[in-house]
């Protein structure tokens, strides 16, 4: 299993834009990739999922993945929350 903690640095949190991106990165693999916020652990892969933890800005998640391209899947997470400027 791997795991990536991310301090939320976009004022506006993980709002429906960003979450669609994070969704779409995450379905690009096969691996089970979970978000965790507030001792919530829910499916990277479910914008619903994803929306209804309410990530504000100053949240600390941690993504974890698990399976055969999981090294590969948090990498593609970390690219897309650090390019769109949602975490680091």
């Amino acid at each position: 299993m791997e795991k990536r903690e991310f301090n939320i640095i976009a004022e506006t949190g993980i709002h429906a834009r960003p979450a669609t991106l994070l969704v779409q990165a995450a379905s690009k693999f096969n691996s089970d990739i979970n978000l965790e916020y507030k001792g919530k652990s829910v499916n990277l892969k479910s914008i619903m999922g994803v929306m209804s933890l309410g990530v504000g800005q100053g949240a600390d998640v941690t993504i974890s993945a698990e399976g055969a391209d999981e090294a590969d899947a948090i990498a593609a997470i970390t690219d897309t929350m650090e390019k769109e400027g949602l975490a680091e």
